[in-house]
């Protein structure tokens, strides 16, 4: 009990408010707050809690959320001892956003006097208080930084020392958790129809996370552990049991060893303390026993013929074409194996029809012919080589290629894929071309090109005599394109202009591509190097082509290497421009892989987050304060400073670069912006000094800097105040329309907007709704239009499909929202798969895989998942079980591209250079992994639905025998691609090592061996406000790196002021 004299409260209670007030309007240090309280305290002393109110609440002038200072505050007043843990709980409890969200206040009118069985009170007399009570709109991001730092605080001072400190903590405790078992179950009734909720859910759950790890601090503790073992602690016992038999099952997205912690001091720990309870957990743990002697295996489910529609590799397609291409063939074969049980004919023309269903799809969609040439170049280029890995394995199966080939042809729709007859017919009525017209010929040549076809069939098939022929220099070979590539860089530059190509030739191309670009990262060519990989920037279409027939650590992994081992400074040399341009080129090949798809270093087998690439795609885009440089970052700093800007300095000469390697350059651009910015924008820089800076940066020679650069400065755009904003906006119009251009300075400005068009728009957008009539910003986005539409591909949706999606409404009940669209979506899966089973012509359905992406990221996999099981028992009842059963198998079964789990355990599976294993990845749970849970708990399903739990364990057998992992047969290594030689049968070897110490858990989970990305497609915006709030300021009297300058009047003026600038 809070002892402090509260004799002339009113007095010190304005004190203290206008103390507090100050502190915001001012913007107080920590420091200096941590030396005035006690002061003031002194003065005007306070109880505890009435302190912590105080500091807490939000007021009429801000109800929207806490000041972020307000967190150092706190932990001040925690050191001083003027506020403890249950005071602050208790007053974050009395003003949290969660109440509006668990009892919202037409519930409060309505259900006033209906009683509680949750042990709440008179839950009439709560409601009344709770609406004269001012609560915060948004306080869940305060409150999980508070308990981060309460759980911090108790555990390094052992801050619960009595008895009543323990009572004290367990009672708040325990409203807090009925809380938010009441929110999190509101939040589950929410339809999703604004974004708003959605980012509140979120927010929810991230504070969510940080109390489960404060309360179990607290529930393992001795003090604690001792209080609650007391006889007369029986009520409270009984009160912490209520509550946590509430909010335990409320912890689906909780990790799970957090999770089962809480779980056990809840059915275990607790539950020891009372006699009674011993003999409950006994009961409960007898019960447990017996289910698990009638396991999974045991379970009687009534057989149900399934069936291989249409639908079903026409989903998994998708899947693994809509981001970065995840068709890996050993993955791809052994589901088509499982799926189709060795029926190579039926499993062919299955193939050949949902790859043209997933073309004709993307023109329904209206994707465009830039987003539809991967689809395109799959089905041309990928689809005959799996063909004749098919026919290789003839041998054990029966196959016909031709016959496969001319079925599957019949059933593809000719409105969408005409034949040479249909084509001229749409030519003469005036129709225009479009991209997917010719694809039926280009597709029927490139199967003859590989032998499966006879020109005859080719012929028949196309139903005219067509002018198309096959390709002059007849069918690849990788081996010897390698060869040719190595004598001479024009037929590697011609090669990368073929990748462009749907002739059937594509796979070796870019497979011999990888092979030399290997080739010259082991001999350090980085000459020519640099060719290959400008080239291959300027063509982000060409990327997705690479990695349809290379997994991406095979490409990227030497890249990373050569840039991280960088020797070009080891040699004397007479020049160091030319080391700058090899540098920037072979980076800008890396930069437009990662940000194209949000590539991780895993994904780069990069192991070290301390090399030169693991800062740069960590931390690359981050602004360091000054203080934090060494000497020699400083001076380089200095230099690049004085080279761009100093007329007098004699621009950008050899000595810089030989004294600041290009690294070190690149790591440097965030901070060297973040000083122009502030210069610019407090007038130390005039703007004919910024033109002569930035046309040194829009070269050839440094032009690759601005992808960090200008990363950096959409972020800024974001979180600045309007000078700075204004000062970003003029250094964006020297950037993205110069005035003076090379030709190959322009091409390589091309290559760096498409990689950073997509956040730098998003920014944009936002400064120009804090400004409609601003006529700056419209010049921009026309710069950035072109670049825009192959920025990214991630597998994330855009804001206007998102907008869509939450806002969709079905049925008479009015059922909206995200799951909403879910359940449309796969209705009409199972539908078109009906249609399509009796009438093989009917034409496509639309779907788009990125909507079940957007769904496990924001409503979690396991809502999915009953979302999916409700559908697939409304179908099985209604007559429709095998199709339904192979739709939603086929669902769970894909791949995810943002979600990998082979790609998270190969990252761990490898030591790094100092012999340690790196931490696991933290990842999403997979909608397989929620089903095998949920089939884990099948006796506790049919205790309350007995057809729902069949329902569970039949789809969860059906997913397990699609995705199960014989040996594939050797015969799909693809044979026209050439054998693995010496080198690679060690690196395949090592995979093969490495895939065994992967926890068998984790591989068992996942066929796929590609694949991890991020979240909604916004631009990856990578905003991080402690990160970028917290990059100091420009203090000219310490650090006046503008100091030198020619042509500035005044360097005078104390900037020191900048260090604690808040951006928001």
């Amino acid at each position: 009990m809070d002892r402090r004299p509260r004799a002339g409260l009113p007095a010190a209670v304005a004190q203290w408010i206008k103390f507090l007030s100050n502190a915001h309007t001012r913007r107080l240090d920590a420091e200096d707050f941590a030396s005035f309280a006690p002061i003031l305290s002194s003065k005007h002393p306070l109880p505890r809690a009435l302190v912590a109110e105080l500091l807490l609440r939000p007021t009429k002038g801000n109800q929207d959320l806490l000041d972020p200072r307000v967190p150092q505050y706190l932990e001040a007043l925690l050191k001083l001892k003027l506020v403890d843990a249950p005071s602050v709980l208790r007053a974050l409890y009395k003003f949290s956003t969660a109440h509006s969200k668990a009892h919202p206040a037409p519930a409060e009118a309505n259900g006033a006097g209906n009683g509680n069985p949750r042990g709440h009170g008179s839950e009439q007399q709560q409601q009344q208080r709770s609406q004269k009570v001012l609560r915060w709109r948004s306080s869940y991001s305060s409150e999980e930084v508070i308990f981060w730092r309460l759980a911090k605080h108790i555990s390094a001072v052992k801050a619960i020392k009595t008895g009543r400190d323990a009572v004290e903590l367990l009672t708040v405790l325990a409203k807090w958790m009925t809380l938010f078992a009441d929110a999190a179950a509101a939040y589950s009734r929410d339809v999703y129809r604004t974004m708003h909720s959605l980012r509140a859910k979120d927010e929810m759950e991230n504070s969510r996370a940080a109390f489960n790890l404060l309360i179990l601090g607290v529930f393992e503790t001795e003090t604690v552990l001792s209080v609650l073992g007391r006889q007369e602690a029986k009520e409270l016992r009984k009160q912490l049991s209520d509550s946590l038999d509430i909010y335990v099952p409320s912890l689906m997205q909780a990790p799970s060893e957090i999770a089962s912690r809480i779980e056990h001091f809840r059915s275990q720990t607790l539950a020891s303390f009372d006699p009674t309870d011993k003999k409950d957990t006994a009961i409960s743990e007898i019960n447990r026993y017996m289910d698990n002697l009638i396991g999974l295996d045991s379970f009687q489910v009534p057989e149900i013929q399934l069936d291989n529609s249409r639908a079903g590799l026409y989903i998994y397609l998708n899947a693994a074409l809509v981001g970065r291409p995840l068709v890996d063939d050993t993955a791809l074969f052994t589901y088509m194996h499982n799926r189709y049980q060795g029926d190579l004919n039926t499993m062919a023309i299955q193939l050949i029809l949902a790859s043209f269903d997933v073309l004709a799809n993307a023109v329904f969609r209206g994707e465009g012919a830039k987003k539809g040439h991967l689809l395109k170049s799959y089905l041309v280029n990928k689809v005959p080589l799996i063909l004749r890995s098919l026919a290789a394995s003839s041998t054990m199966y029966s196959f016909n290629a031709e016959l496969c080939i001319s079925q599957a042809l019949g059933q593809v729709d000719t409105n969408v894929f005409p034949t040479l007859s249909g084509l001229f017919d749409m030519h003469n009525s005036g129709s225009g071309p479009s991209f997917q017209d010719s694809v039926r010929q280009d597709f029927c040549f490139a199967c003859q090109l590989h032998g499966l076809l006879s020109p005859n069939a080719t012929e028949n098939l196309l139903g005219d005599i067509t002018y198309q022929s096959l390709p002059d220099e007849g069918r690849y070979i990788k081996e010897t394109l390698v060869e040719a590539c190595l004598e001479d860089l024009d037929r590697t530059q011609k090669l990368i202009r073929e990748l462009d190509e749907v002739n059937g030739n594509v796979g070796a191309a870019a497979q011999a591509i990888t092979e030399v670009i290997r080739s010259l990262c082991r001999n350090k060519d980085t000459m020519t190097l640099k060719q290959v990989c400008s080239q291959l920037a300027s063509k982000p279409v060409s990327l997705d082509i690479l990695l349809l027939f290379e997994k991406p650590e095979r490409v990227l992994h030497p890249l990373c290497e050569i840039l991280d081992n960088w020797s070009g400074y080891d040699e004397d040399q007479g020049e160091y421009q030319p080391v700058y341009e090899e540098f920037g080129s072979i980076l800008l090949l890396l930069l437009a892989f990662t940000y194209r798809y949000s590539f991780t270093l895993a994904d780069l087998g990069i192991r070290s987050a301390d090399s030169f690439m693991g800062k740069l795609l960590s931390r690359g885009q981050l602004c360091r304060p000054l203080e934090d440089l060494s000497e020699q970052e400083k001076s380089h700093m200095n230099g690049w400073i004085h080279g761009l800007f100093d007329s007098e300095a004699g621009g950008l000469g050899d000595e810089l670069m030989a004294s600041c390697p290009p690294q070190d350059f690149y790591l440097l651009m965030p901070t060297l912006f973040h000083h122009i910015v502030l210069a610019l924008s407090t007038g130390y820089l005039t703007e004919e000094m910024l033109k002569g800076g930035l046309e040194y940066l829009v070269d050839v020679l440094l032009l690759p800097s601005l992808v960090p650069a200008l990363s950096f400065l959409s972020n800024r755009l974001w979180a600045d105040e309007p000078q700075g904003q204004r000062a970003i906006i003029k250094i964006l119009q020297l950037i993205l329309v110069p005035h003076s251009i090379s030709n190959e300075a322009s091409a390589l400005l091309s290559s760096v907007l498409n990689i950073v068009a997509k956040p730098l728009e998003h920014a944009l957008r936002s400064y120009q709704r804090q400004d409609p009539k601003s006529p700056e910003v419209e010049p921009l986005l026309r710069a950035l239009k072109d670049n825009l539409p192959v920025s990214r591909r991630t597998g994330g949706a855009d804001h206007s499909e998102l907008e869509q999606w939450t806002a969709t409404i079905i049925g008479p009940k009015e059922i909206g929202g995200l799951s909403a669209a879910v359940r449309q979506a796969v209705q009409g899966l199972i539908q078109w798969a009906q249609q399509s089973s009796l009438n093989g012509l009917i034409p496509t359905t639309t779907y788009c895989h990125q909507q079940t992406l957007v769904a496990i990221q924001m409503l979690g996999a396991k809502h999915v998942l009953w979302i999916l099981l409700e559908e697939l028992k409304a179908f099985t009842e209604a007559g429709n079980a095998p199709v339904a059963y192979d739709v939603v198998t086929a669902i769970v079964c894909a791949p995810d591209v943002k979600n990998d789990a082979s790609t998270a355990a190969a990252a761990t599976a490898v030591p790094d250079e100092t012999g340690a294993f790196p931490a696991p990845l933290q990842r999403r749970l997979t909608l397989r992994e929620a089903l095998k849970a949920e089939a884990d708990d099948w006796k506790k399903i049919q205790k309350s639905n007995e057809a729902m739990a069949e329902t569970v364990v039949r789809l969860y057998r059906r997913v397990e025998a699609q995705m199960a992992l014989p040996p594939p047969p050797a015969a799909i290594l693809q044979p026209e691609l050439g054998s693995l030689g010496g080198d690679e049968l060690d690196e395949a070897a090592m995979t093969a090592a490495v895939a065994t110490m992967v926890d068998s858990s984790v591989d068992a989970m996942t066929i796929d061996t590609t694949g991890l990305g991020s979240g909604v497609d916004l631009g990856d915006l990578g905003l991080n406000s402690g990160a970028n709030s917290a990059v100091g300021g420009l203090d000219m009297s310490n650090d006046d790196i503008f100091g030198g300058l020619t042509g500035v009047t005044d360097f005078t003026t104390d900037f020191s002021s900048w260090d604690t600038m808040e951006l928001g």
